[in-house]
Parts: structure tokens; sequence; C-alpha cells
């Protein structure tokens, strides 16, 4: 299907092939009829994507703050890549549409296939023929209203909650500054609450089309005649509330608010114009500031807009939903007019060269439609000439002429896999023959006392092995990954892009632009939303799962299931059960080919010092303190009904790392936490009395090392301070060199060893037993919580 993208470090605009979205549960796949630009917002984004990197820093200095606390915190190698991969990828455009219900996916009962529907969202509202929309994102439209009027659903949204927030009454008067789109849509919903409206713009064909649309006065805000509107209007006291619809960095708007309010006036910022409040004027007048917030509550709210959560309508009687259906509802009674704001239609195909146009100038409009292919319906008073459809009305500054346009023109949570039949091999040793086996010239991991490691019962194997053999010399390894997010795009794909003996076969997402940006950036041969294609493909050699941490446990026994050699992102499973069918697909199809995505062992710098502190006689203790710091707001690891704790998530790695220092699984976890569990104090007992406490804090000051380790025994202790240095005391004191440029976490020799492990058919690098060890005993953490006693994490049969 065809997208229109952008590259944000290299503004380029283009309609893109890309992948059809997987219909997903809780959602349904919509074929645009007609979508809406936003003028004001799509414009801006457009205009900042042609700057100059310094000019895109400028625009942004919060982004730039971010990226100054990510160099501090992760090095500069890892921050300049995941910079980089953000800026140098393709980003939607677009929020509004209107469609077709094409497929519905499980959980949806109020939409049929057929049904007309509009939807909205920067994440699922995007300018391309196909949307998966999640429930609480779309709304039916109502009979008789045109698709392409339905189109302006999520603007108007917008528009409607911002009216909400100022709360107009019967025969006040409202100042709108600020007559594009919103602004046009503003003064139509306060004339219909009963208010008396007034109009500030420069543009005089904006002023012209708003007092059509119900307006009672509108000019020039640097002129007199607002203000003097205002008062007539008043009778000198001032509008009784005003809302900014402006953009751009002049003050002007804010200062016209506050010259034209009355006394206790309420202001409410719906566009984004610059808000240097001049502090007398407000103070004096006592002004009321609102901010509305986009199409209204339950935006940015995850659980409402991805999980479907709706909020009870006694307590919220407006949710972005609502809003979305009650606007629709004042098109089809003909409360609001939206036809005459349409300047121009034009079809799909030709949307570069319609953006080139709107930002270059040479398209003057208050609303654009693109037009897809198909037929949603008629559209009343339209005629269409050359591919570009022309509006009933002139719009702002509707053109006579037309543009020439051009033609142009199953998912991944398919049904599960089944077993593939495998034939008998000779037995693969449990012992693996990888860098985690110590050479005779090693003394052995700084845990070598030989102490029998604790077994999970239940990570067993059938009698018959999945038939392992060795690459034949010269043949790639053909590597599929599902999922394609921050961590692997920086982490992950640039060690294997270009790599010799490695091919990228397909990369699988559920969203089509991610699938699409990995293809382009890392050189996949294909890009796809269907994952069984993908695990029934013969040629492929190794599945990566990198999605969101809910996803990882269902993922993996699939694919072990097809027979794949799998390597999964931490965590392998968010609780007891999830484990237990993964152990459950190894016992069953006899594929124990799996690694989890343990990457600290692997560091270069802590194994020379494990090498360096050598074997030891006697017990050990480990203190492993974790800086983890704060997380953004709507961060998706804050989801913990869904993706688990933040532990579960990531506590794996730290108890992973201890294990292998220690050469042994543990066999008790004791945990205690601050309230509200924000930090955590880990204590885990091993075989041969070893301890280690890991303490995981979230309120720890983000200009402290994110990782600090120290271990002691025998008169020796080694110490690692972040990735950075590492040190061993004993009779002589040994200090590595200071990673001063970058952290290496050990992600690329971690790969290494997999992709030797899948070219050799050899064992994998980290034994089966110790993935589900450590895994447990993360998942131990919430119970030992819970309990307040120690728990054992090895469950007897």
């Amino acid at each position: 299907m065809k997208q229109v993208v952008q590259n944000y470090k290299s503004g380029e605009l283009a309609l893109l092939d890309v992948p059809v979205p997987g219909c997903k549960p809780g959602g349904v796949l919509v074929r645009s009829g007609y979508s809406l630009i936003s003028t004001g917002t799509e414009l801006m984004k457009v205009s900042e994507a042609g700057m100059s990197m310094l000019g895109k820093a400028r625009s942004r200095p919060d982004q730039v703050a971010k990226v100054v606390q990510s160099v501090a915190t992760n090095g500069v190698g890892p921050t300049y890549r995941k910079v980089m991969g953000k800026l140098d990828s393709y980003t939607p455009l677009g929020y509004s549409l209107c469609g077709v219900v094409e497929r519905v996916g499980p959980g949806i009962d109020d939409v049929a296939v057929g049904d007309l529907v509009a939807c909205a969202g920067n994440e699922h509202a995007l300018h391309a023929e196909l949307n998966w929309v999640p429930r609480n994102l779309y709304a039916r439209v109502p009979d008789g209203l045109a698709p392409r009027h339905a189109a302006f659903g999520t603007v108007g949204a917008i528009a409607m909650q911002g009216v909400r927030r100022g709360e107009p009454q019967l025969g006040e008067v409202a100042l709108v500054i600020g007559l594009g789109l919103i602004g046009q849509l503003v003064v139509q919903l306060l004339t219909a609450s009963g208010a008396v409206v007034v109009g500030a713009d420069p543009d005089p064909a904006r002023c012209e089309l708003a007092e059509r649309l119900g307006a009672a006065a509108c000019g020039d805000p640097g002129s007199t005649a607002v203000a003097r509107a205002v008062a007539e209007l008043t009778g000198g006291h001032g509008a009784d509330q005003v809302y900014l619809a402006a953009g751009g960095g002049s003050n002007q708007p804010v200062e016209l608010a506050a010259q034209l309010s009355r006394d206790r006036g309420r202001v409410v910022d719906i566009g984004k114009c610059r808000l240097d409040l001049p502090w007398n004027a407000y103070y004096e007048k006592e002004l009321d500031v609102r901010f509305s917030r986009s199409y209204g509550p339950g935006r940015y709210d995850p659980e409402y807009e991805l999980e479907g959560r709706d909020y009870p309508i006694g307590y919220v009687r407006w949710t972005e939903r609502r809003n979305l259906a009650c606007f629709l509802d004042l098109i089809a009674r003909g409360r609001i007019d939206v036809e005459p704001l349409i300047s121009h239609i034009a079809d799909f195909g030709t949307a570069v060269e319609t953006y080139r146009r709107l930002k270059d100038g040479d398209l003057k409009a208050v609303a654009v439609l693109f037009r897809y292919p198909g037929d949603l319906g008629t559209t009343a008073g339209t005629g269409t000439t050359g591919g570009v459809e022309q509006a009933g009305g002139t719009g702002a500054a509707g053109e006579s002429g037309t543009t020439a346009g051009e033609a142009e023109g199953t998912g991944a949570a398919g049904a599960a896999g089944t077993a593939r039949e495998t034939e008998d091999t000779p037995k693969v040793s449990d012992t693996p023959d990888t860098p985690d086996a110590p050479e005779a010239s090693d003394p052995g991991p700084a845990g070598a006392v030989r102490t029998p490691v604790a077994t999970v019962p239940s990570a067993r194997r059938s009698g018959s092995r999945t038939a392992v053999r060795a690459k034949a010399p010269g043949a790639p390894v053909r590597l599929a990954f599902v999922g394609a997010g921050n961590y692997a795009t920086s982490m992950l794909l640039p060690h294997l892009a270009r790599r010799d003996g490695v091919t990228l076969s397909t990369v699988v997402t559920t969203t089509a632009l991610s699938a699409a940006n990995a293809r382009h950036k890392f050189g996949f041969g294909s890009a796809t939303t269907d994952l069984d294609a993908v695990l029934g493909d013969p040629a492929i050699d190794a599945v990566f799962v990198v999605t969101r941490h809910s996803s990882h446990a269902e993922l993996t026994r699939r694919a072990l299931l097809a027979g794949k050699t799998v390597f999964v992102e931490k965590p392998l499973a968010l609780d007891r059960d999830e484990l237990a069918k993964v152990l459950a697909a190894v016992e069953e199809s006899g594929n124990d080919r799996l690694q989890v995505g343990f990457n600290r062992r692997f560091a270069p710098l802590l194994r020379e010092a494990r090498r360096r502190f050598g074997a030891r006689t006697g017990p050990a203790n480990v203190r492993y303190l974790v800086n983890a710091g704060r997380l953004d707001h709507g961060s998706w690891y804050l989801r913990q009904s869904t993706e688990g704790s933040r532990f579960t998530g990531e506590g794996g790695h730290f108890v992973d790392t201890v294990s292998w220092l220690l050469g042994a699984d543990p066999v008790s976890v004791y945990a205690t936490a601050t309230p509200g569990h924000e930090d955590l104090q880990i204590l885990l007992g091993y075989p041969d009395g070893s301890t280690a406490a890991i303490g995981y804090v979230t309120t720890g000051p983000s200009g402290f090392p994110k990782e600090t380790l120290d271990l002691v025994a025998d008169g020796r202790a080694l110490r690692l301070d972040d990735f950075v240095r590492a040190s061993v005391y004993g009779r002589k004191r040994w200090t590595g060199p200071r990673l001063a440029k970058a952290r290496d976490k050990g992600q690329r020799a971690e790969l290494d060893a997999f992709l030797t492990a899948v070219r050799t058919g050899g064992p994998m690098p980290i034994p089966l037993e110790s993935l589900a060890a450590t895994t447990a005993a993360t998942l131990a953490v919430p119970e030992a919580l819970a309990t307040g006693a120690p728990v054992s994490p090895v469950r007897t049969p």
C-alpha cells in the first residue's frame, strides 16, 4: 500500500510503498476514503524537517535537553546512534480521516465490515491507504454525512475541546485569535453555543470567511477594528473569553488577549503560539489561562487509546471519542458547515506535490483533502477536473484552477503456528563451547566454587531434538526480525547490517512504517506484517523477537514450535505461566535453540575483570547498584498491567550478570521496597553461600553512574564502574582502560556468540537451564515483596 512519509533528517517527502498493517485485537483496519491535511500542525512539521540540524535544535530545546542527559547516562556513541536513528527515519503525516472498515479485530462489536467511520490519531489516522485504528479512536459516520466532510472529525474534536475548556455561556462575547482551520471551526462552534464571536487574523480572506460562517466582526489584529468591535459588543468591558488558535513565534496573540479580555476573563490556548505572558496585564485582570489538550480526555492515555478502556460517562462526559462523534453529529444536522473551508481536494497520488505547493505558498488554503482510490459514496456540490476535486465553496483562498493529478495504486497476530517435523540427530551437549566455557588458560569464573547448579525441572527436552546442522561454508546466516523499535535499531541492527556472512531477510512489525524504516535503513530483503509467513519460511535460520514485553513469550513459543533458532530480548516472560509455556514448547518440539538478550555477561571490560580476578575458594558478596532513573510520562514501560513491572522487564540483566560472575543460579530470592515500590532491594542466595544484593532505584540523581558493581571474596575485590572502568584489588591492583566515549555493554560480542552457534550448529551461548533460572528468579521478586519472606525460584515437580 502507499503512505505519505517524511525523513526528518533530510526533509524528504515521499509516497512510499509499505506493508499493509496487521489487524490487531481491539481495533479495525480502515481503508481510507478522504484524509485531511492539517495546514497548521503538519506544515509546521514539514517546515521543521527542512531546517538545518542547528535549526532543528533551536526549534526543539526540550529534545536537546534529553540528548544531553542521554550522553551523560549512556555515552556519546549509543546516544548518537539513537538520535541519528530517530532523525534518519521516515515519520508519518496525518491524523484525521474518513474511511470504510475493511477488517474487524477480535473484541470489536460496535462496527462491521463496510461501515463508514471517522478516525483520529497521529499514529492511526495517517495519510495512508490502510490504517489500523483502535476502538476509542474511531466513530461511526452518521447516515447521509458526506465522507469528505466526516474527514474533518478529528480537527473538529480539537476545536470542540478548546471550546469546552472556555465554558461559553449564552450571550457571552468570545474573541478568536487566528482564523485558520481550527479557528474557523471554533467560530462556528461558539456561534452554535449562543456566543457572539469576534475574529482576529491578518488575512482578509479568512476574516471574510469567518464572518460568513457566523462571526459578528473580524479584522486585522494589528488594527483598531478588532478592539473597536469588542468594545462595542461588550459595552467596553472586554471579551468574556479569548481563544488562541494561532501559531508562530510572535507574542502578539497573548498580548492582544490580555488587552481585550474583561476582568477575570478566560484565555484558552488551542494552537501553538508563543506564550510569554505579560505578567502585569494578566495579574491586574486576574485572567484565567487554560490549555486545551488535543481531542479531549483520553488523549495520550495508552489505556484509553490503545487498550480501549473508556472513562465512565458520569465522571468524564466528553472524552475524545465522544467529542469526535458529537462533531460528526453537528455536521450531519447542519449546525456546522465545513464545505466552505475546503479549498482543494487532490488525488492521493499527488500528495508530495501538494505538500510542496502548500509549503512554497503556491497553494493557499484553509483545508486540503486527499482523495483515495475507491468509491465511498457521493459528495454533493463537487466537480472533478484533472484528478483534483474542487470544493463547492471557494474556501479562504479558493482556486479557480486545477492541478493535474497523477494516478498511483495478513496481520502479525495470526493463528499460532504448528511445530515442524524434525529429524533425529545426535544429542547436542548441554555444556556450551562458547565464551562462557573457560579455556585451559582461563582460571574460571569468579564464582568457580564447584557446586551443583539448581535446575529448573520444567526446562526439559523431548527425546527427539530439532535437527541442528552447520551452515555450508560460505552460506550466509539468514535472519528475520520481529519488531524494529528503538533498542533493535540502535543496539542490535547496527551490528548486523551489511555484515559479512549475514543476510537480513525479513522484518515483521504490526505497523507498516516501522517495517519500511527498518528495510530502508538496514537493508532487509523484505518487510511484512505477516508473522506466519516468516515462521513458515524454511530459508530463515533464526528469528529475533524484539517487540514489547507482553508479546515476548508467545512469539518465542511460536518460533520454537516452528523449529527456528530464537533470540529474544529480555524479558523472556512476564509471569510463571508464560515461562512454563515457553519451556513446554521446548519439550514438545525438542527445539532448545534459544538465547535471551542478557548482554552484560559479554561486555569485554567485565570479562577481562573476571579473568583478572580468577577462581575463588570461598563464598562471595556482591553489591550491584542500578540507578535506573525516572521514565518519561507516557513511556510504555509504565504500563504495568500489560507490560509487567519495570524490574520484571529489565531485572533479568542484573540477575544474569551476578549469576555468571558467581558461576551458579540463585536458590533464594528476598526483596523489600520503599513505598510505591519505586526503589527495590533484592537479595539473592546461591548454593555455596554467596549472596548478591541488587539495588534497583528510580529516585537517584541523573548525574550518578547508572550501574556500579562490587564483588568481594577471598581477600580480593572486583569493581565495575558503569562499563567505563573496571578494577581488581588483591596482591596486585589491576585497572582496565577507561572507555571515555562509549560504554560497551556486550551487545556485539553477544551477537557474535549467537551467530557462531547458528552458523556452526553448536551449543547456544547461555544454557537453557540458566535462562530459565534467571527468569524464574526475576519473576520471584514480586512474590517475595508480597510475602515478606525469601522465595525459592526453583519449583520441584
